[in-house]
């Protein structure tokens, strides 16, 4: 069945929103990720639940039907395989891709994104720590928590971040903080809940805020 651009962005937003498109959202919500008024999302959703991507109840919200989850996971792994390709083989840096492989993402060739894959080695995890899935719709699991969730007196390693924006990559890397950055938690502030590290030998204090936005686990 064909689908369009726009169609395919609103299962991954509510694919997101909707914790992996199992839990219901509802319109507001999707309005506000889509940046649109909540009467274009319930046409919106009304075309997809015609398709049968969707499930969608007045009043209550929307899920997606397991072929719209198929679609959104699909995109998924086109995104993130991109971002891979762009920071492994095109020397991007990993604040400057999400944008061109929201783009990249909509190519419609299987066999395109298939030899990717296979291109790239069968990444499990995109430039951000987020994971792949595979051809299947399958992800690979890692047990992780936030920074904020640390205890004091442990060396963690930097396996993902929550936030994608450019701005706050471009922080991590001003801080020498990325993907499998060792760090030792020093200290945690009562007051304002910032975290003392210990990074490559030095001291960084990070806010509350990054510290709620960065993946770790126990090395």
């Amino acid at each position: 069945m064909k689908i369009t651009l726009t169609e395919e962005n609103y299962l991954k937003a509510i694919y997101h929103l909707g914790n992996n498109g199992i839990d219901t959202v509802n319109t507001n919500a999707i309005a506000e990720a889509m940046s649109t008024k909540a009467s274009s999302v319930t046409d919106m959703i009304k075309k997809l639940s015609e398709k049968d991507y969707a499930d969608y109840k007045k009043y209550q919200g929307v899920t997606l039907t397991d072929d719209g989850r198929y679609v959104a996971i699909n995109i998924i792994r086109k995104h993130r395989l991109w971002e891979v390709f762009l920071v492994k083989k095109l020397n991007f840096s990993w604040d400057e891709v999400h944008e061109i492989a929201e783009e990249l993402e909509h190519i419609k060739s299987e066999k395109l994104i298939d030899e990717l894959d296979a291109f790239l080695e069968f990444p499990t995890h995109d430039p951000h720590g987020d994971p792949i899935p595979d051809k299947e719709g399958n992800f690979t699991h890692i047990e992780k928590i936030i920074l904020a969730k640390a205890d004091i007196g442990i060396t963690y390693k930097c396996i993902g971040v929550d936030d994608t924006s450019a701005k706050f990559l471009q922080y991590l890397d001003s801080n020498t903080i990325g993907l499998g950055t060792l760090m030792l938690v020093k200290h945690k502030e009562p007051f304002d809940n910032s975290i003392k590290l210990e990074i490559e030998g030095k001291e960084i204090v990070v806010s509350q805020n990054v510290a709620k936005n960065l993946y770790i686990k126990k090395v």
